[in-house]
């Protein structure tokens, strides 16, 4: 099944190497992207997603702030928050938002049990 999914990190490579990476377990997949949790959110005002996978340090908004946000609108989008960071209380927050978890460096073992 085909997946639309909302990437949103920083770094454009790190969105590439994500992409290149859920193509190889979801070959069928479309994306959007974003550079930041503003323009993440007006993605997500603009389009419906069957995911958002959100990485955790970016400028302005925190993935963690990001989820908040969304959540506020959309309960029910499935959600993943990516980092190298793996702090007990990022993690704690992330779940009690109802978000997965995903350390870095993702690959596509980490990815196939999310898609």
């Amino acid at each position: 099944m085909a997946k639309h999914l909302l990437l949103v990190d920083d770094s454009r490579v790190a969105r590439m190497v994500l992409k290149r990476t859920i193509l190889e377990v979801a070959p069928d997949s479309t994306f959007a992207e974003a550079g930041d949790g503003d323009e993440a959110l007006k993605l997500l005002a603009d389009d419906t997603f069957d995911m958002a996978i959100l990485d955790f340090h970016m400028p302005g908004m925190t993935g963690l702030e990001l989820l908040e946000e969304i959540r506020k609108s959309n309960k029910d989008l499935k959600v993943s928050l990516l980092t190298a960071n793996i702090q007990t209380e990022i993690r704690d927050r992330a779940t009690a938002l109802d978000a997965g978890f995903i350390e870095k460096p993702i690959n596509k073992t980490k990815l196939e049990g999310l898609l």
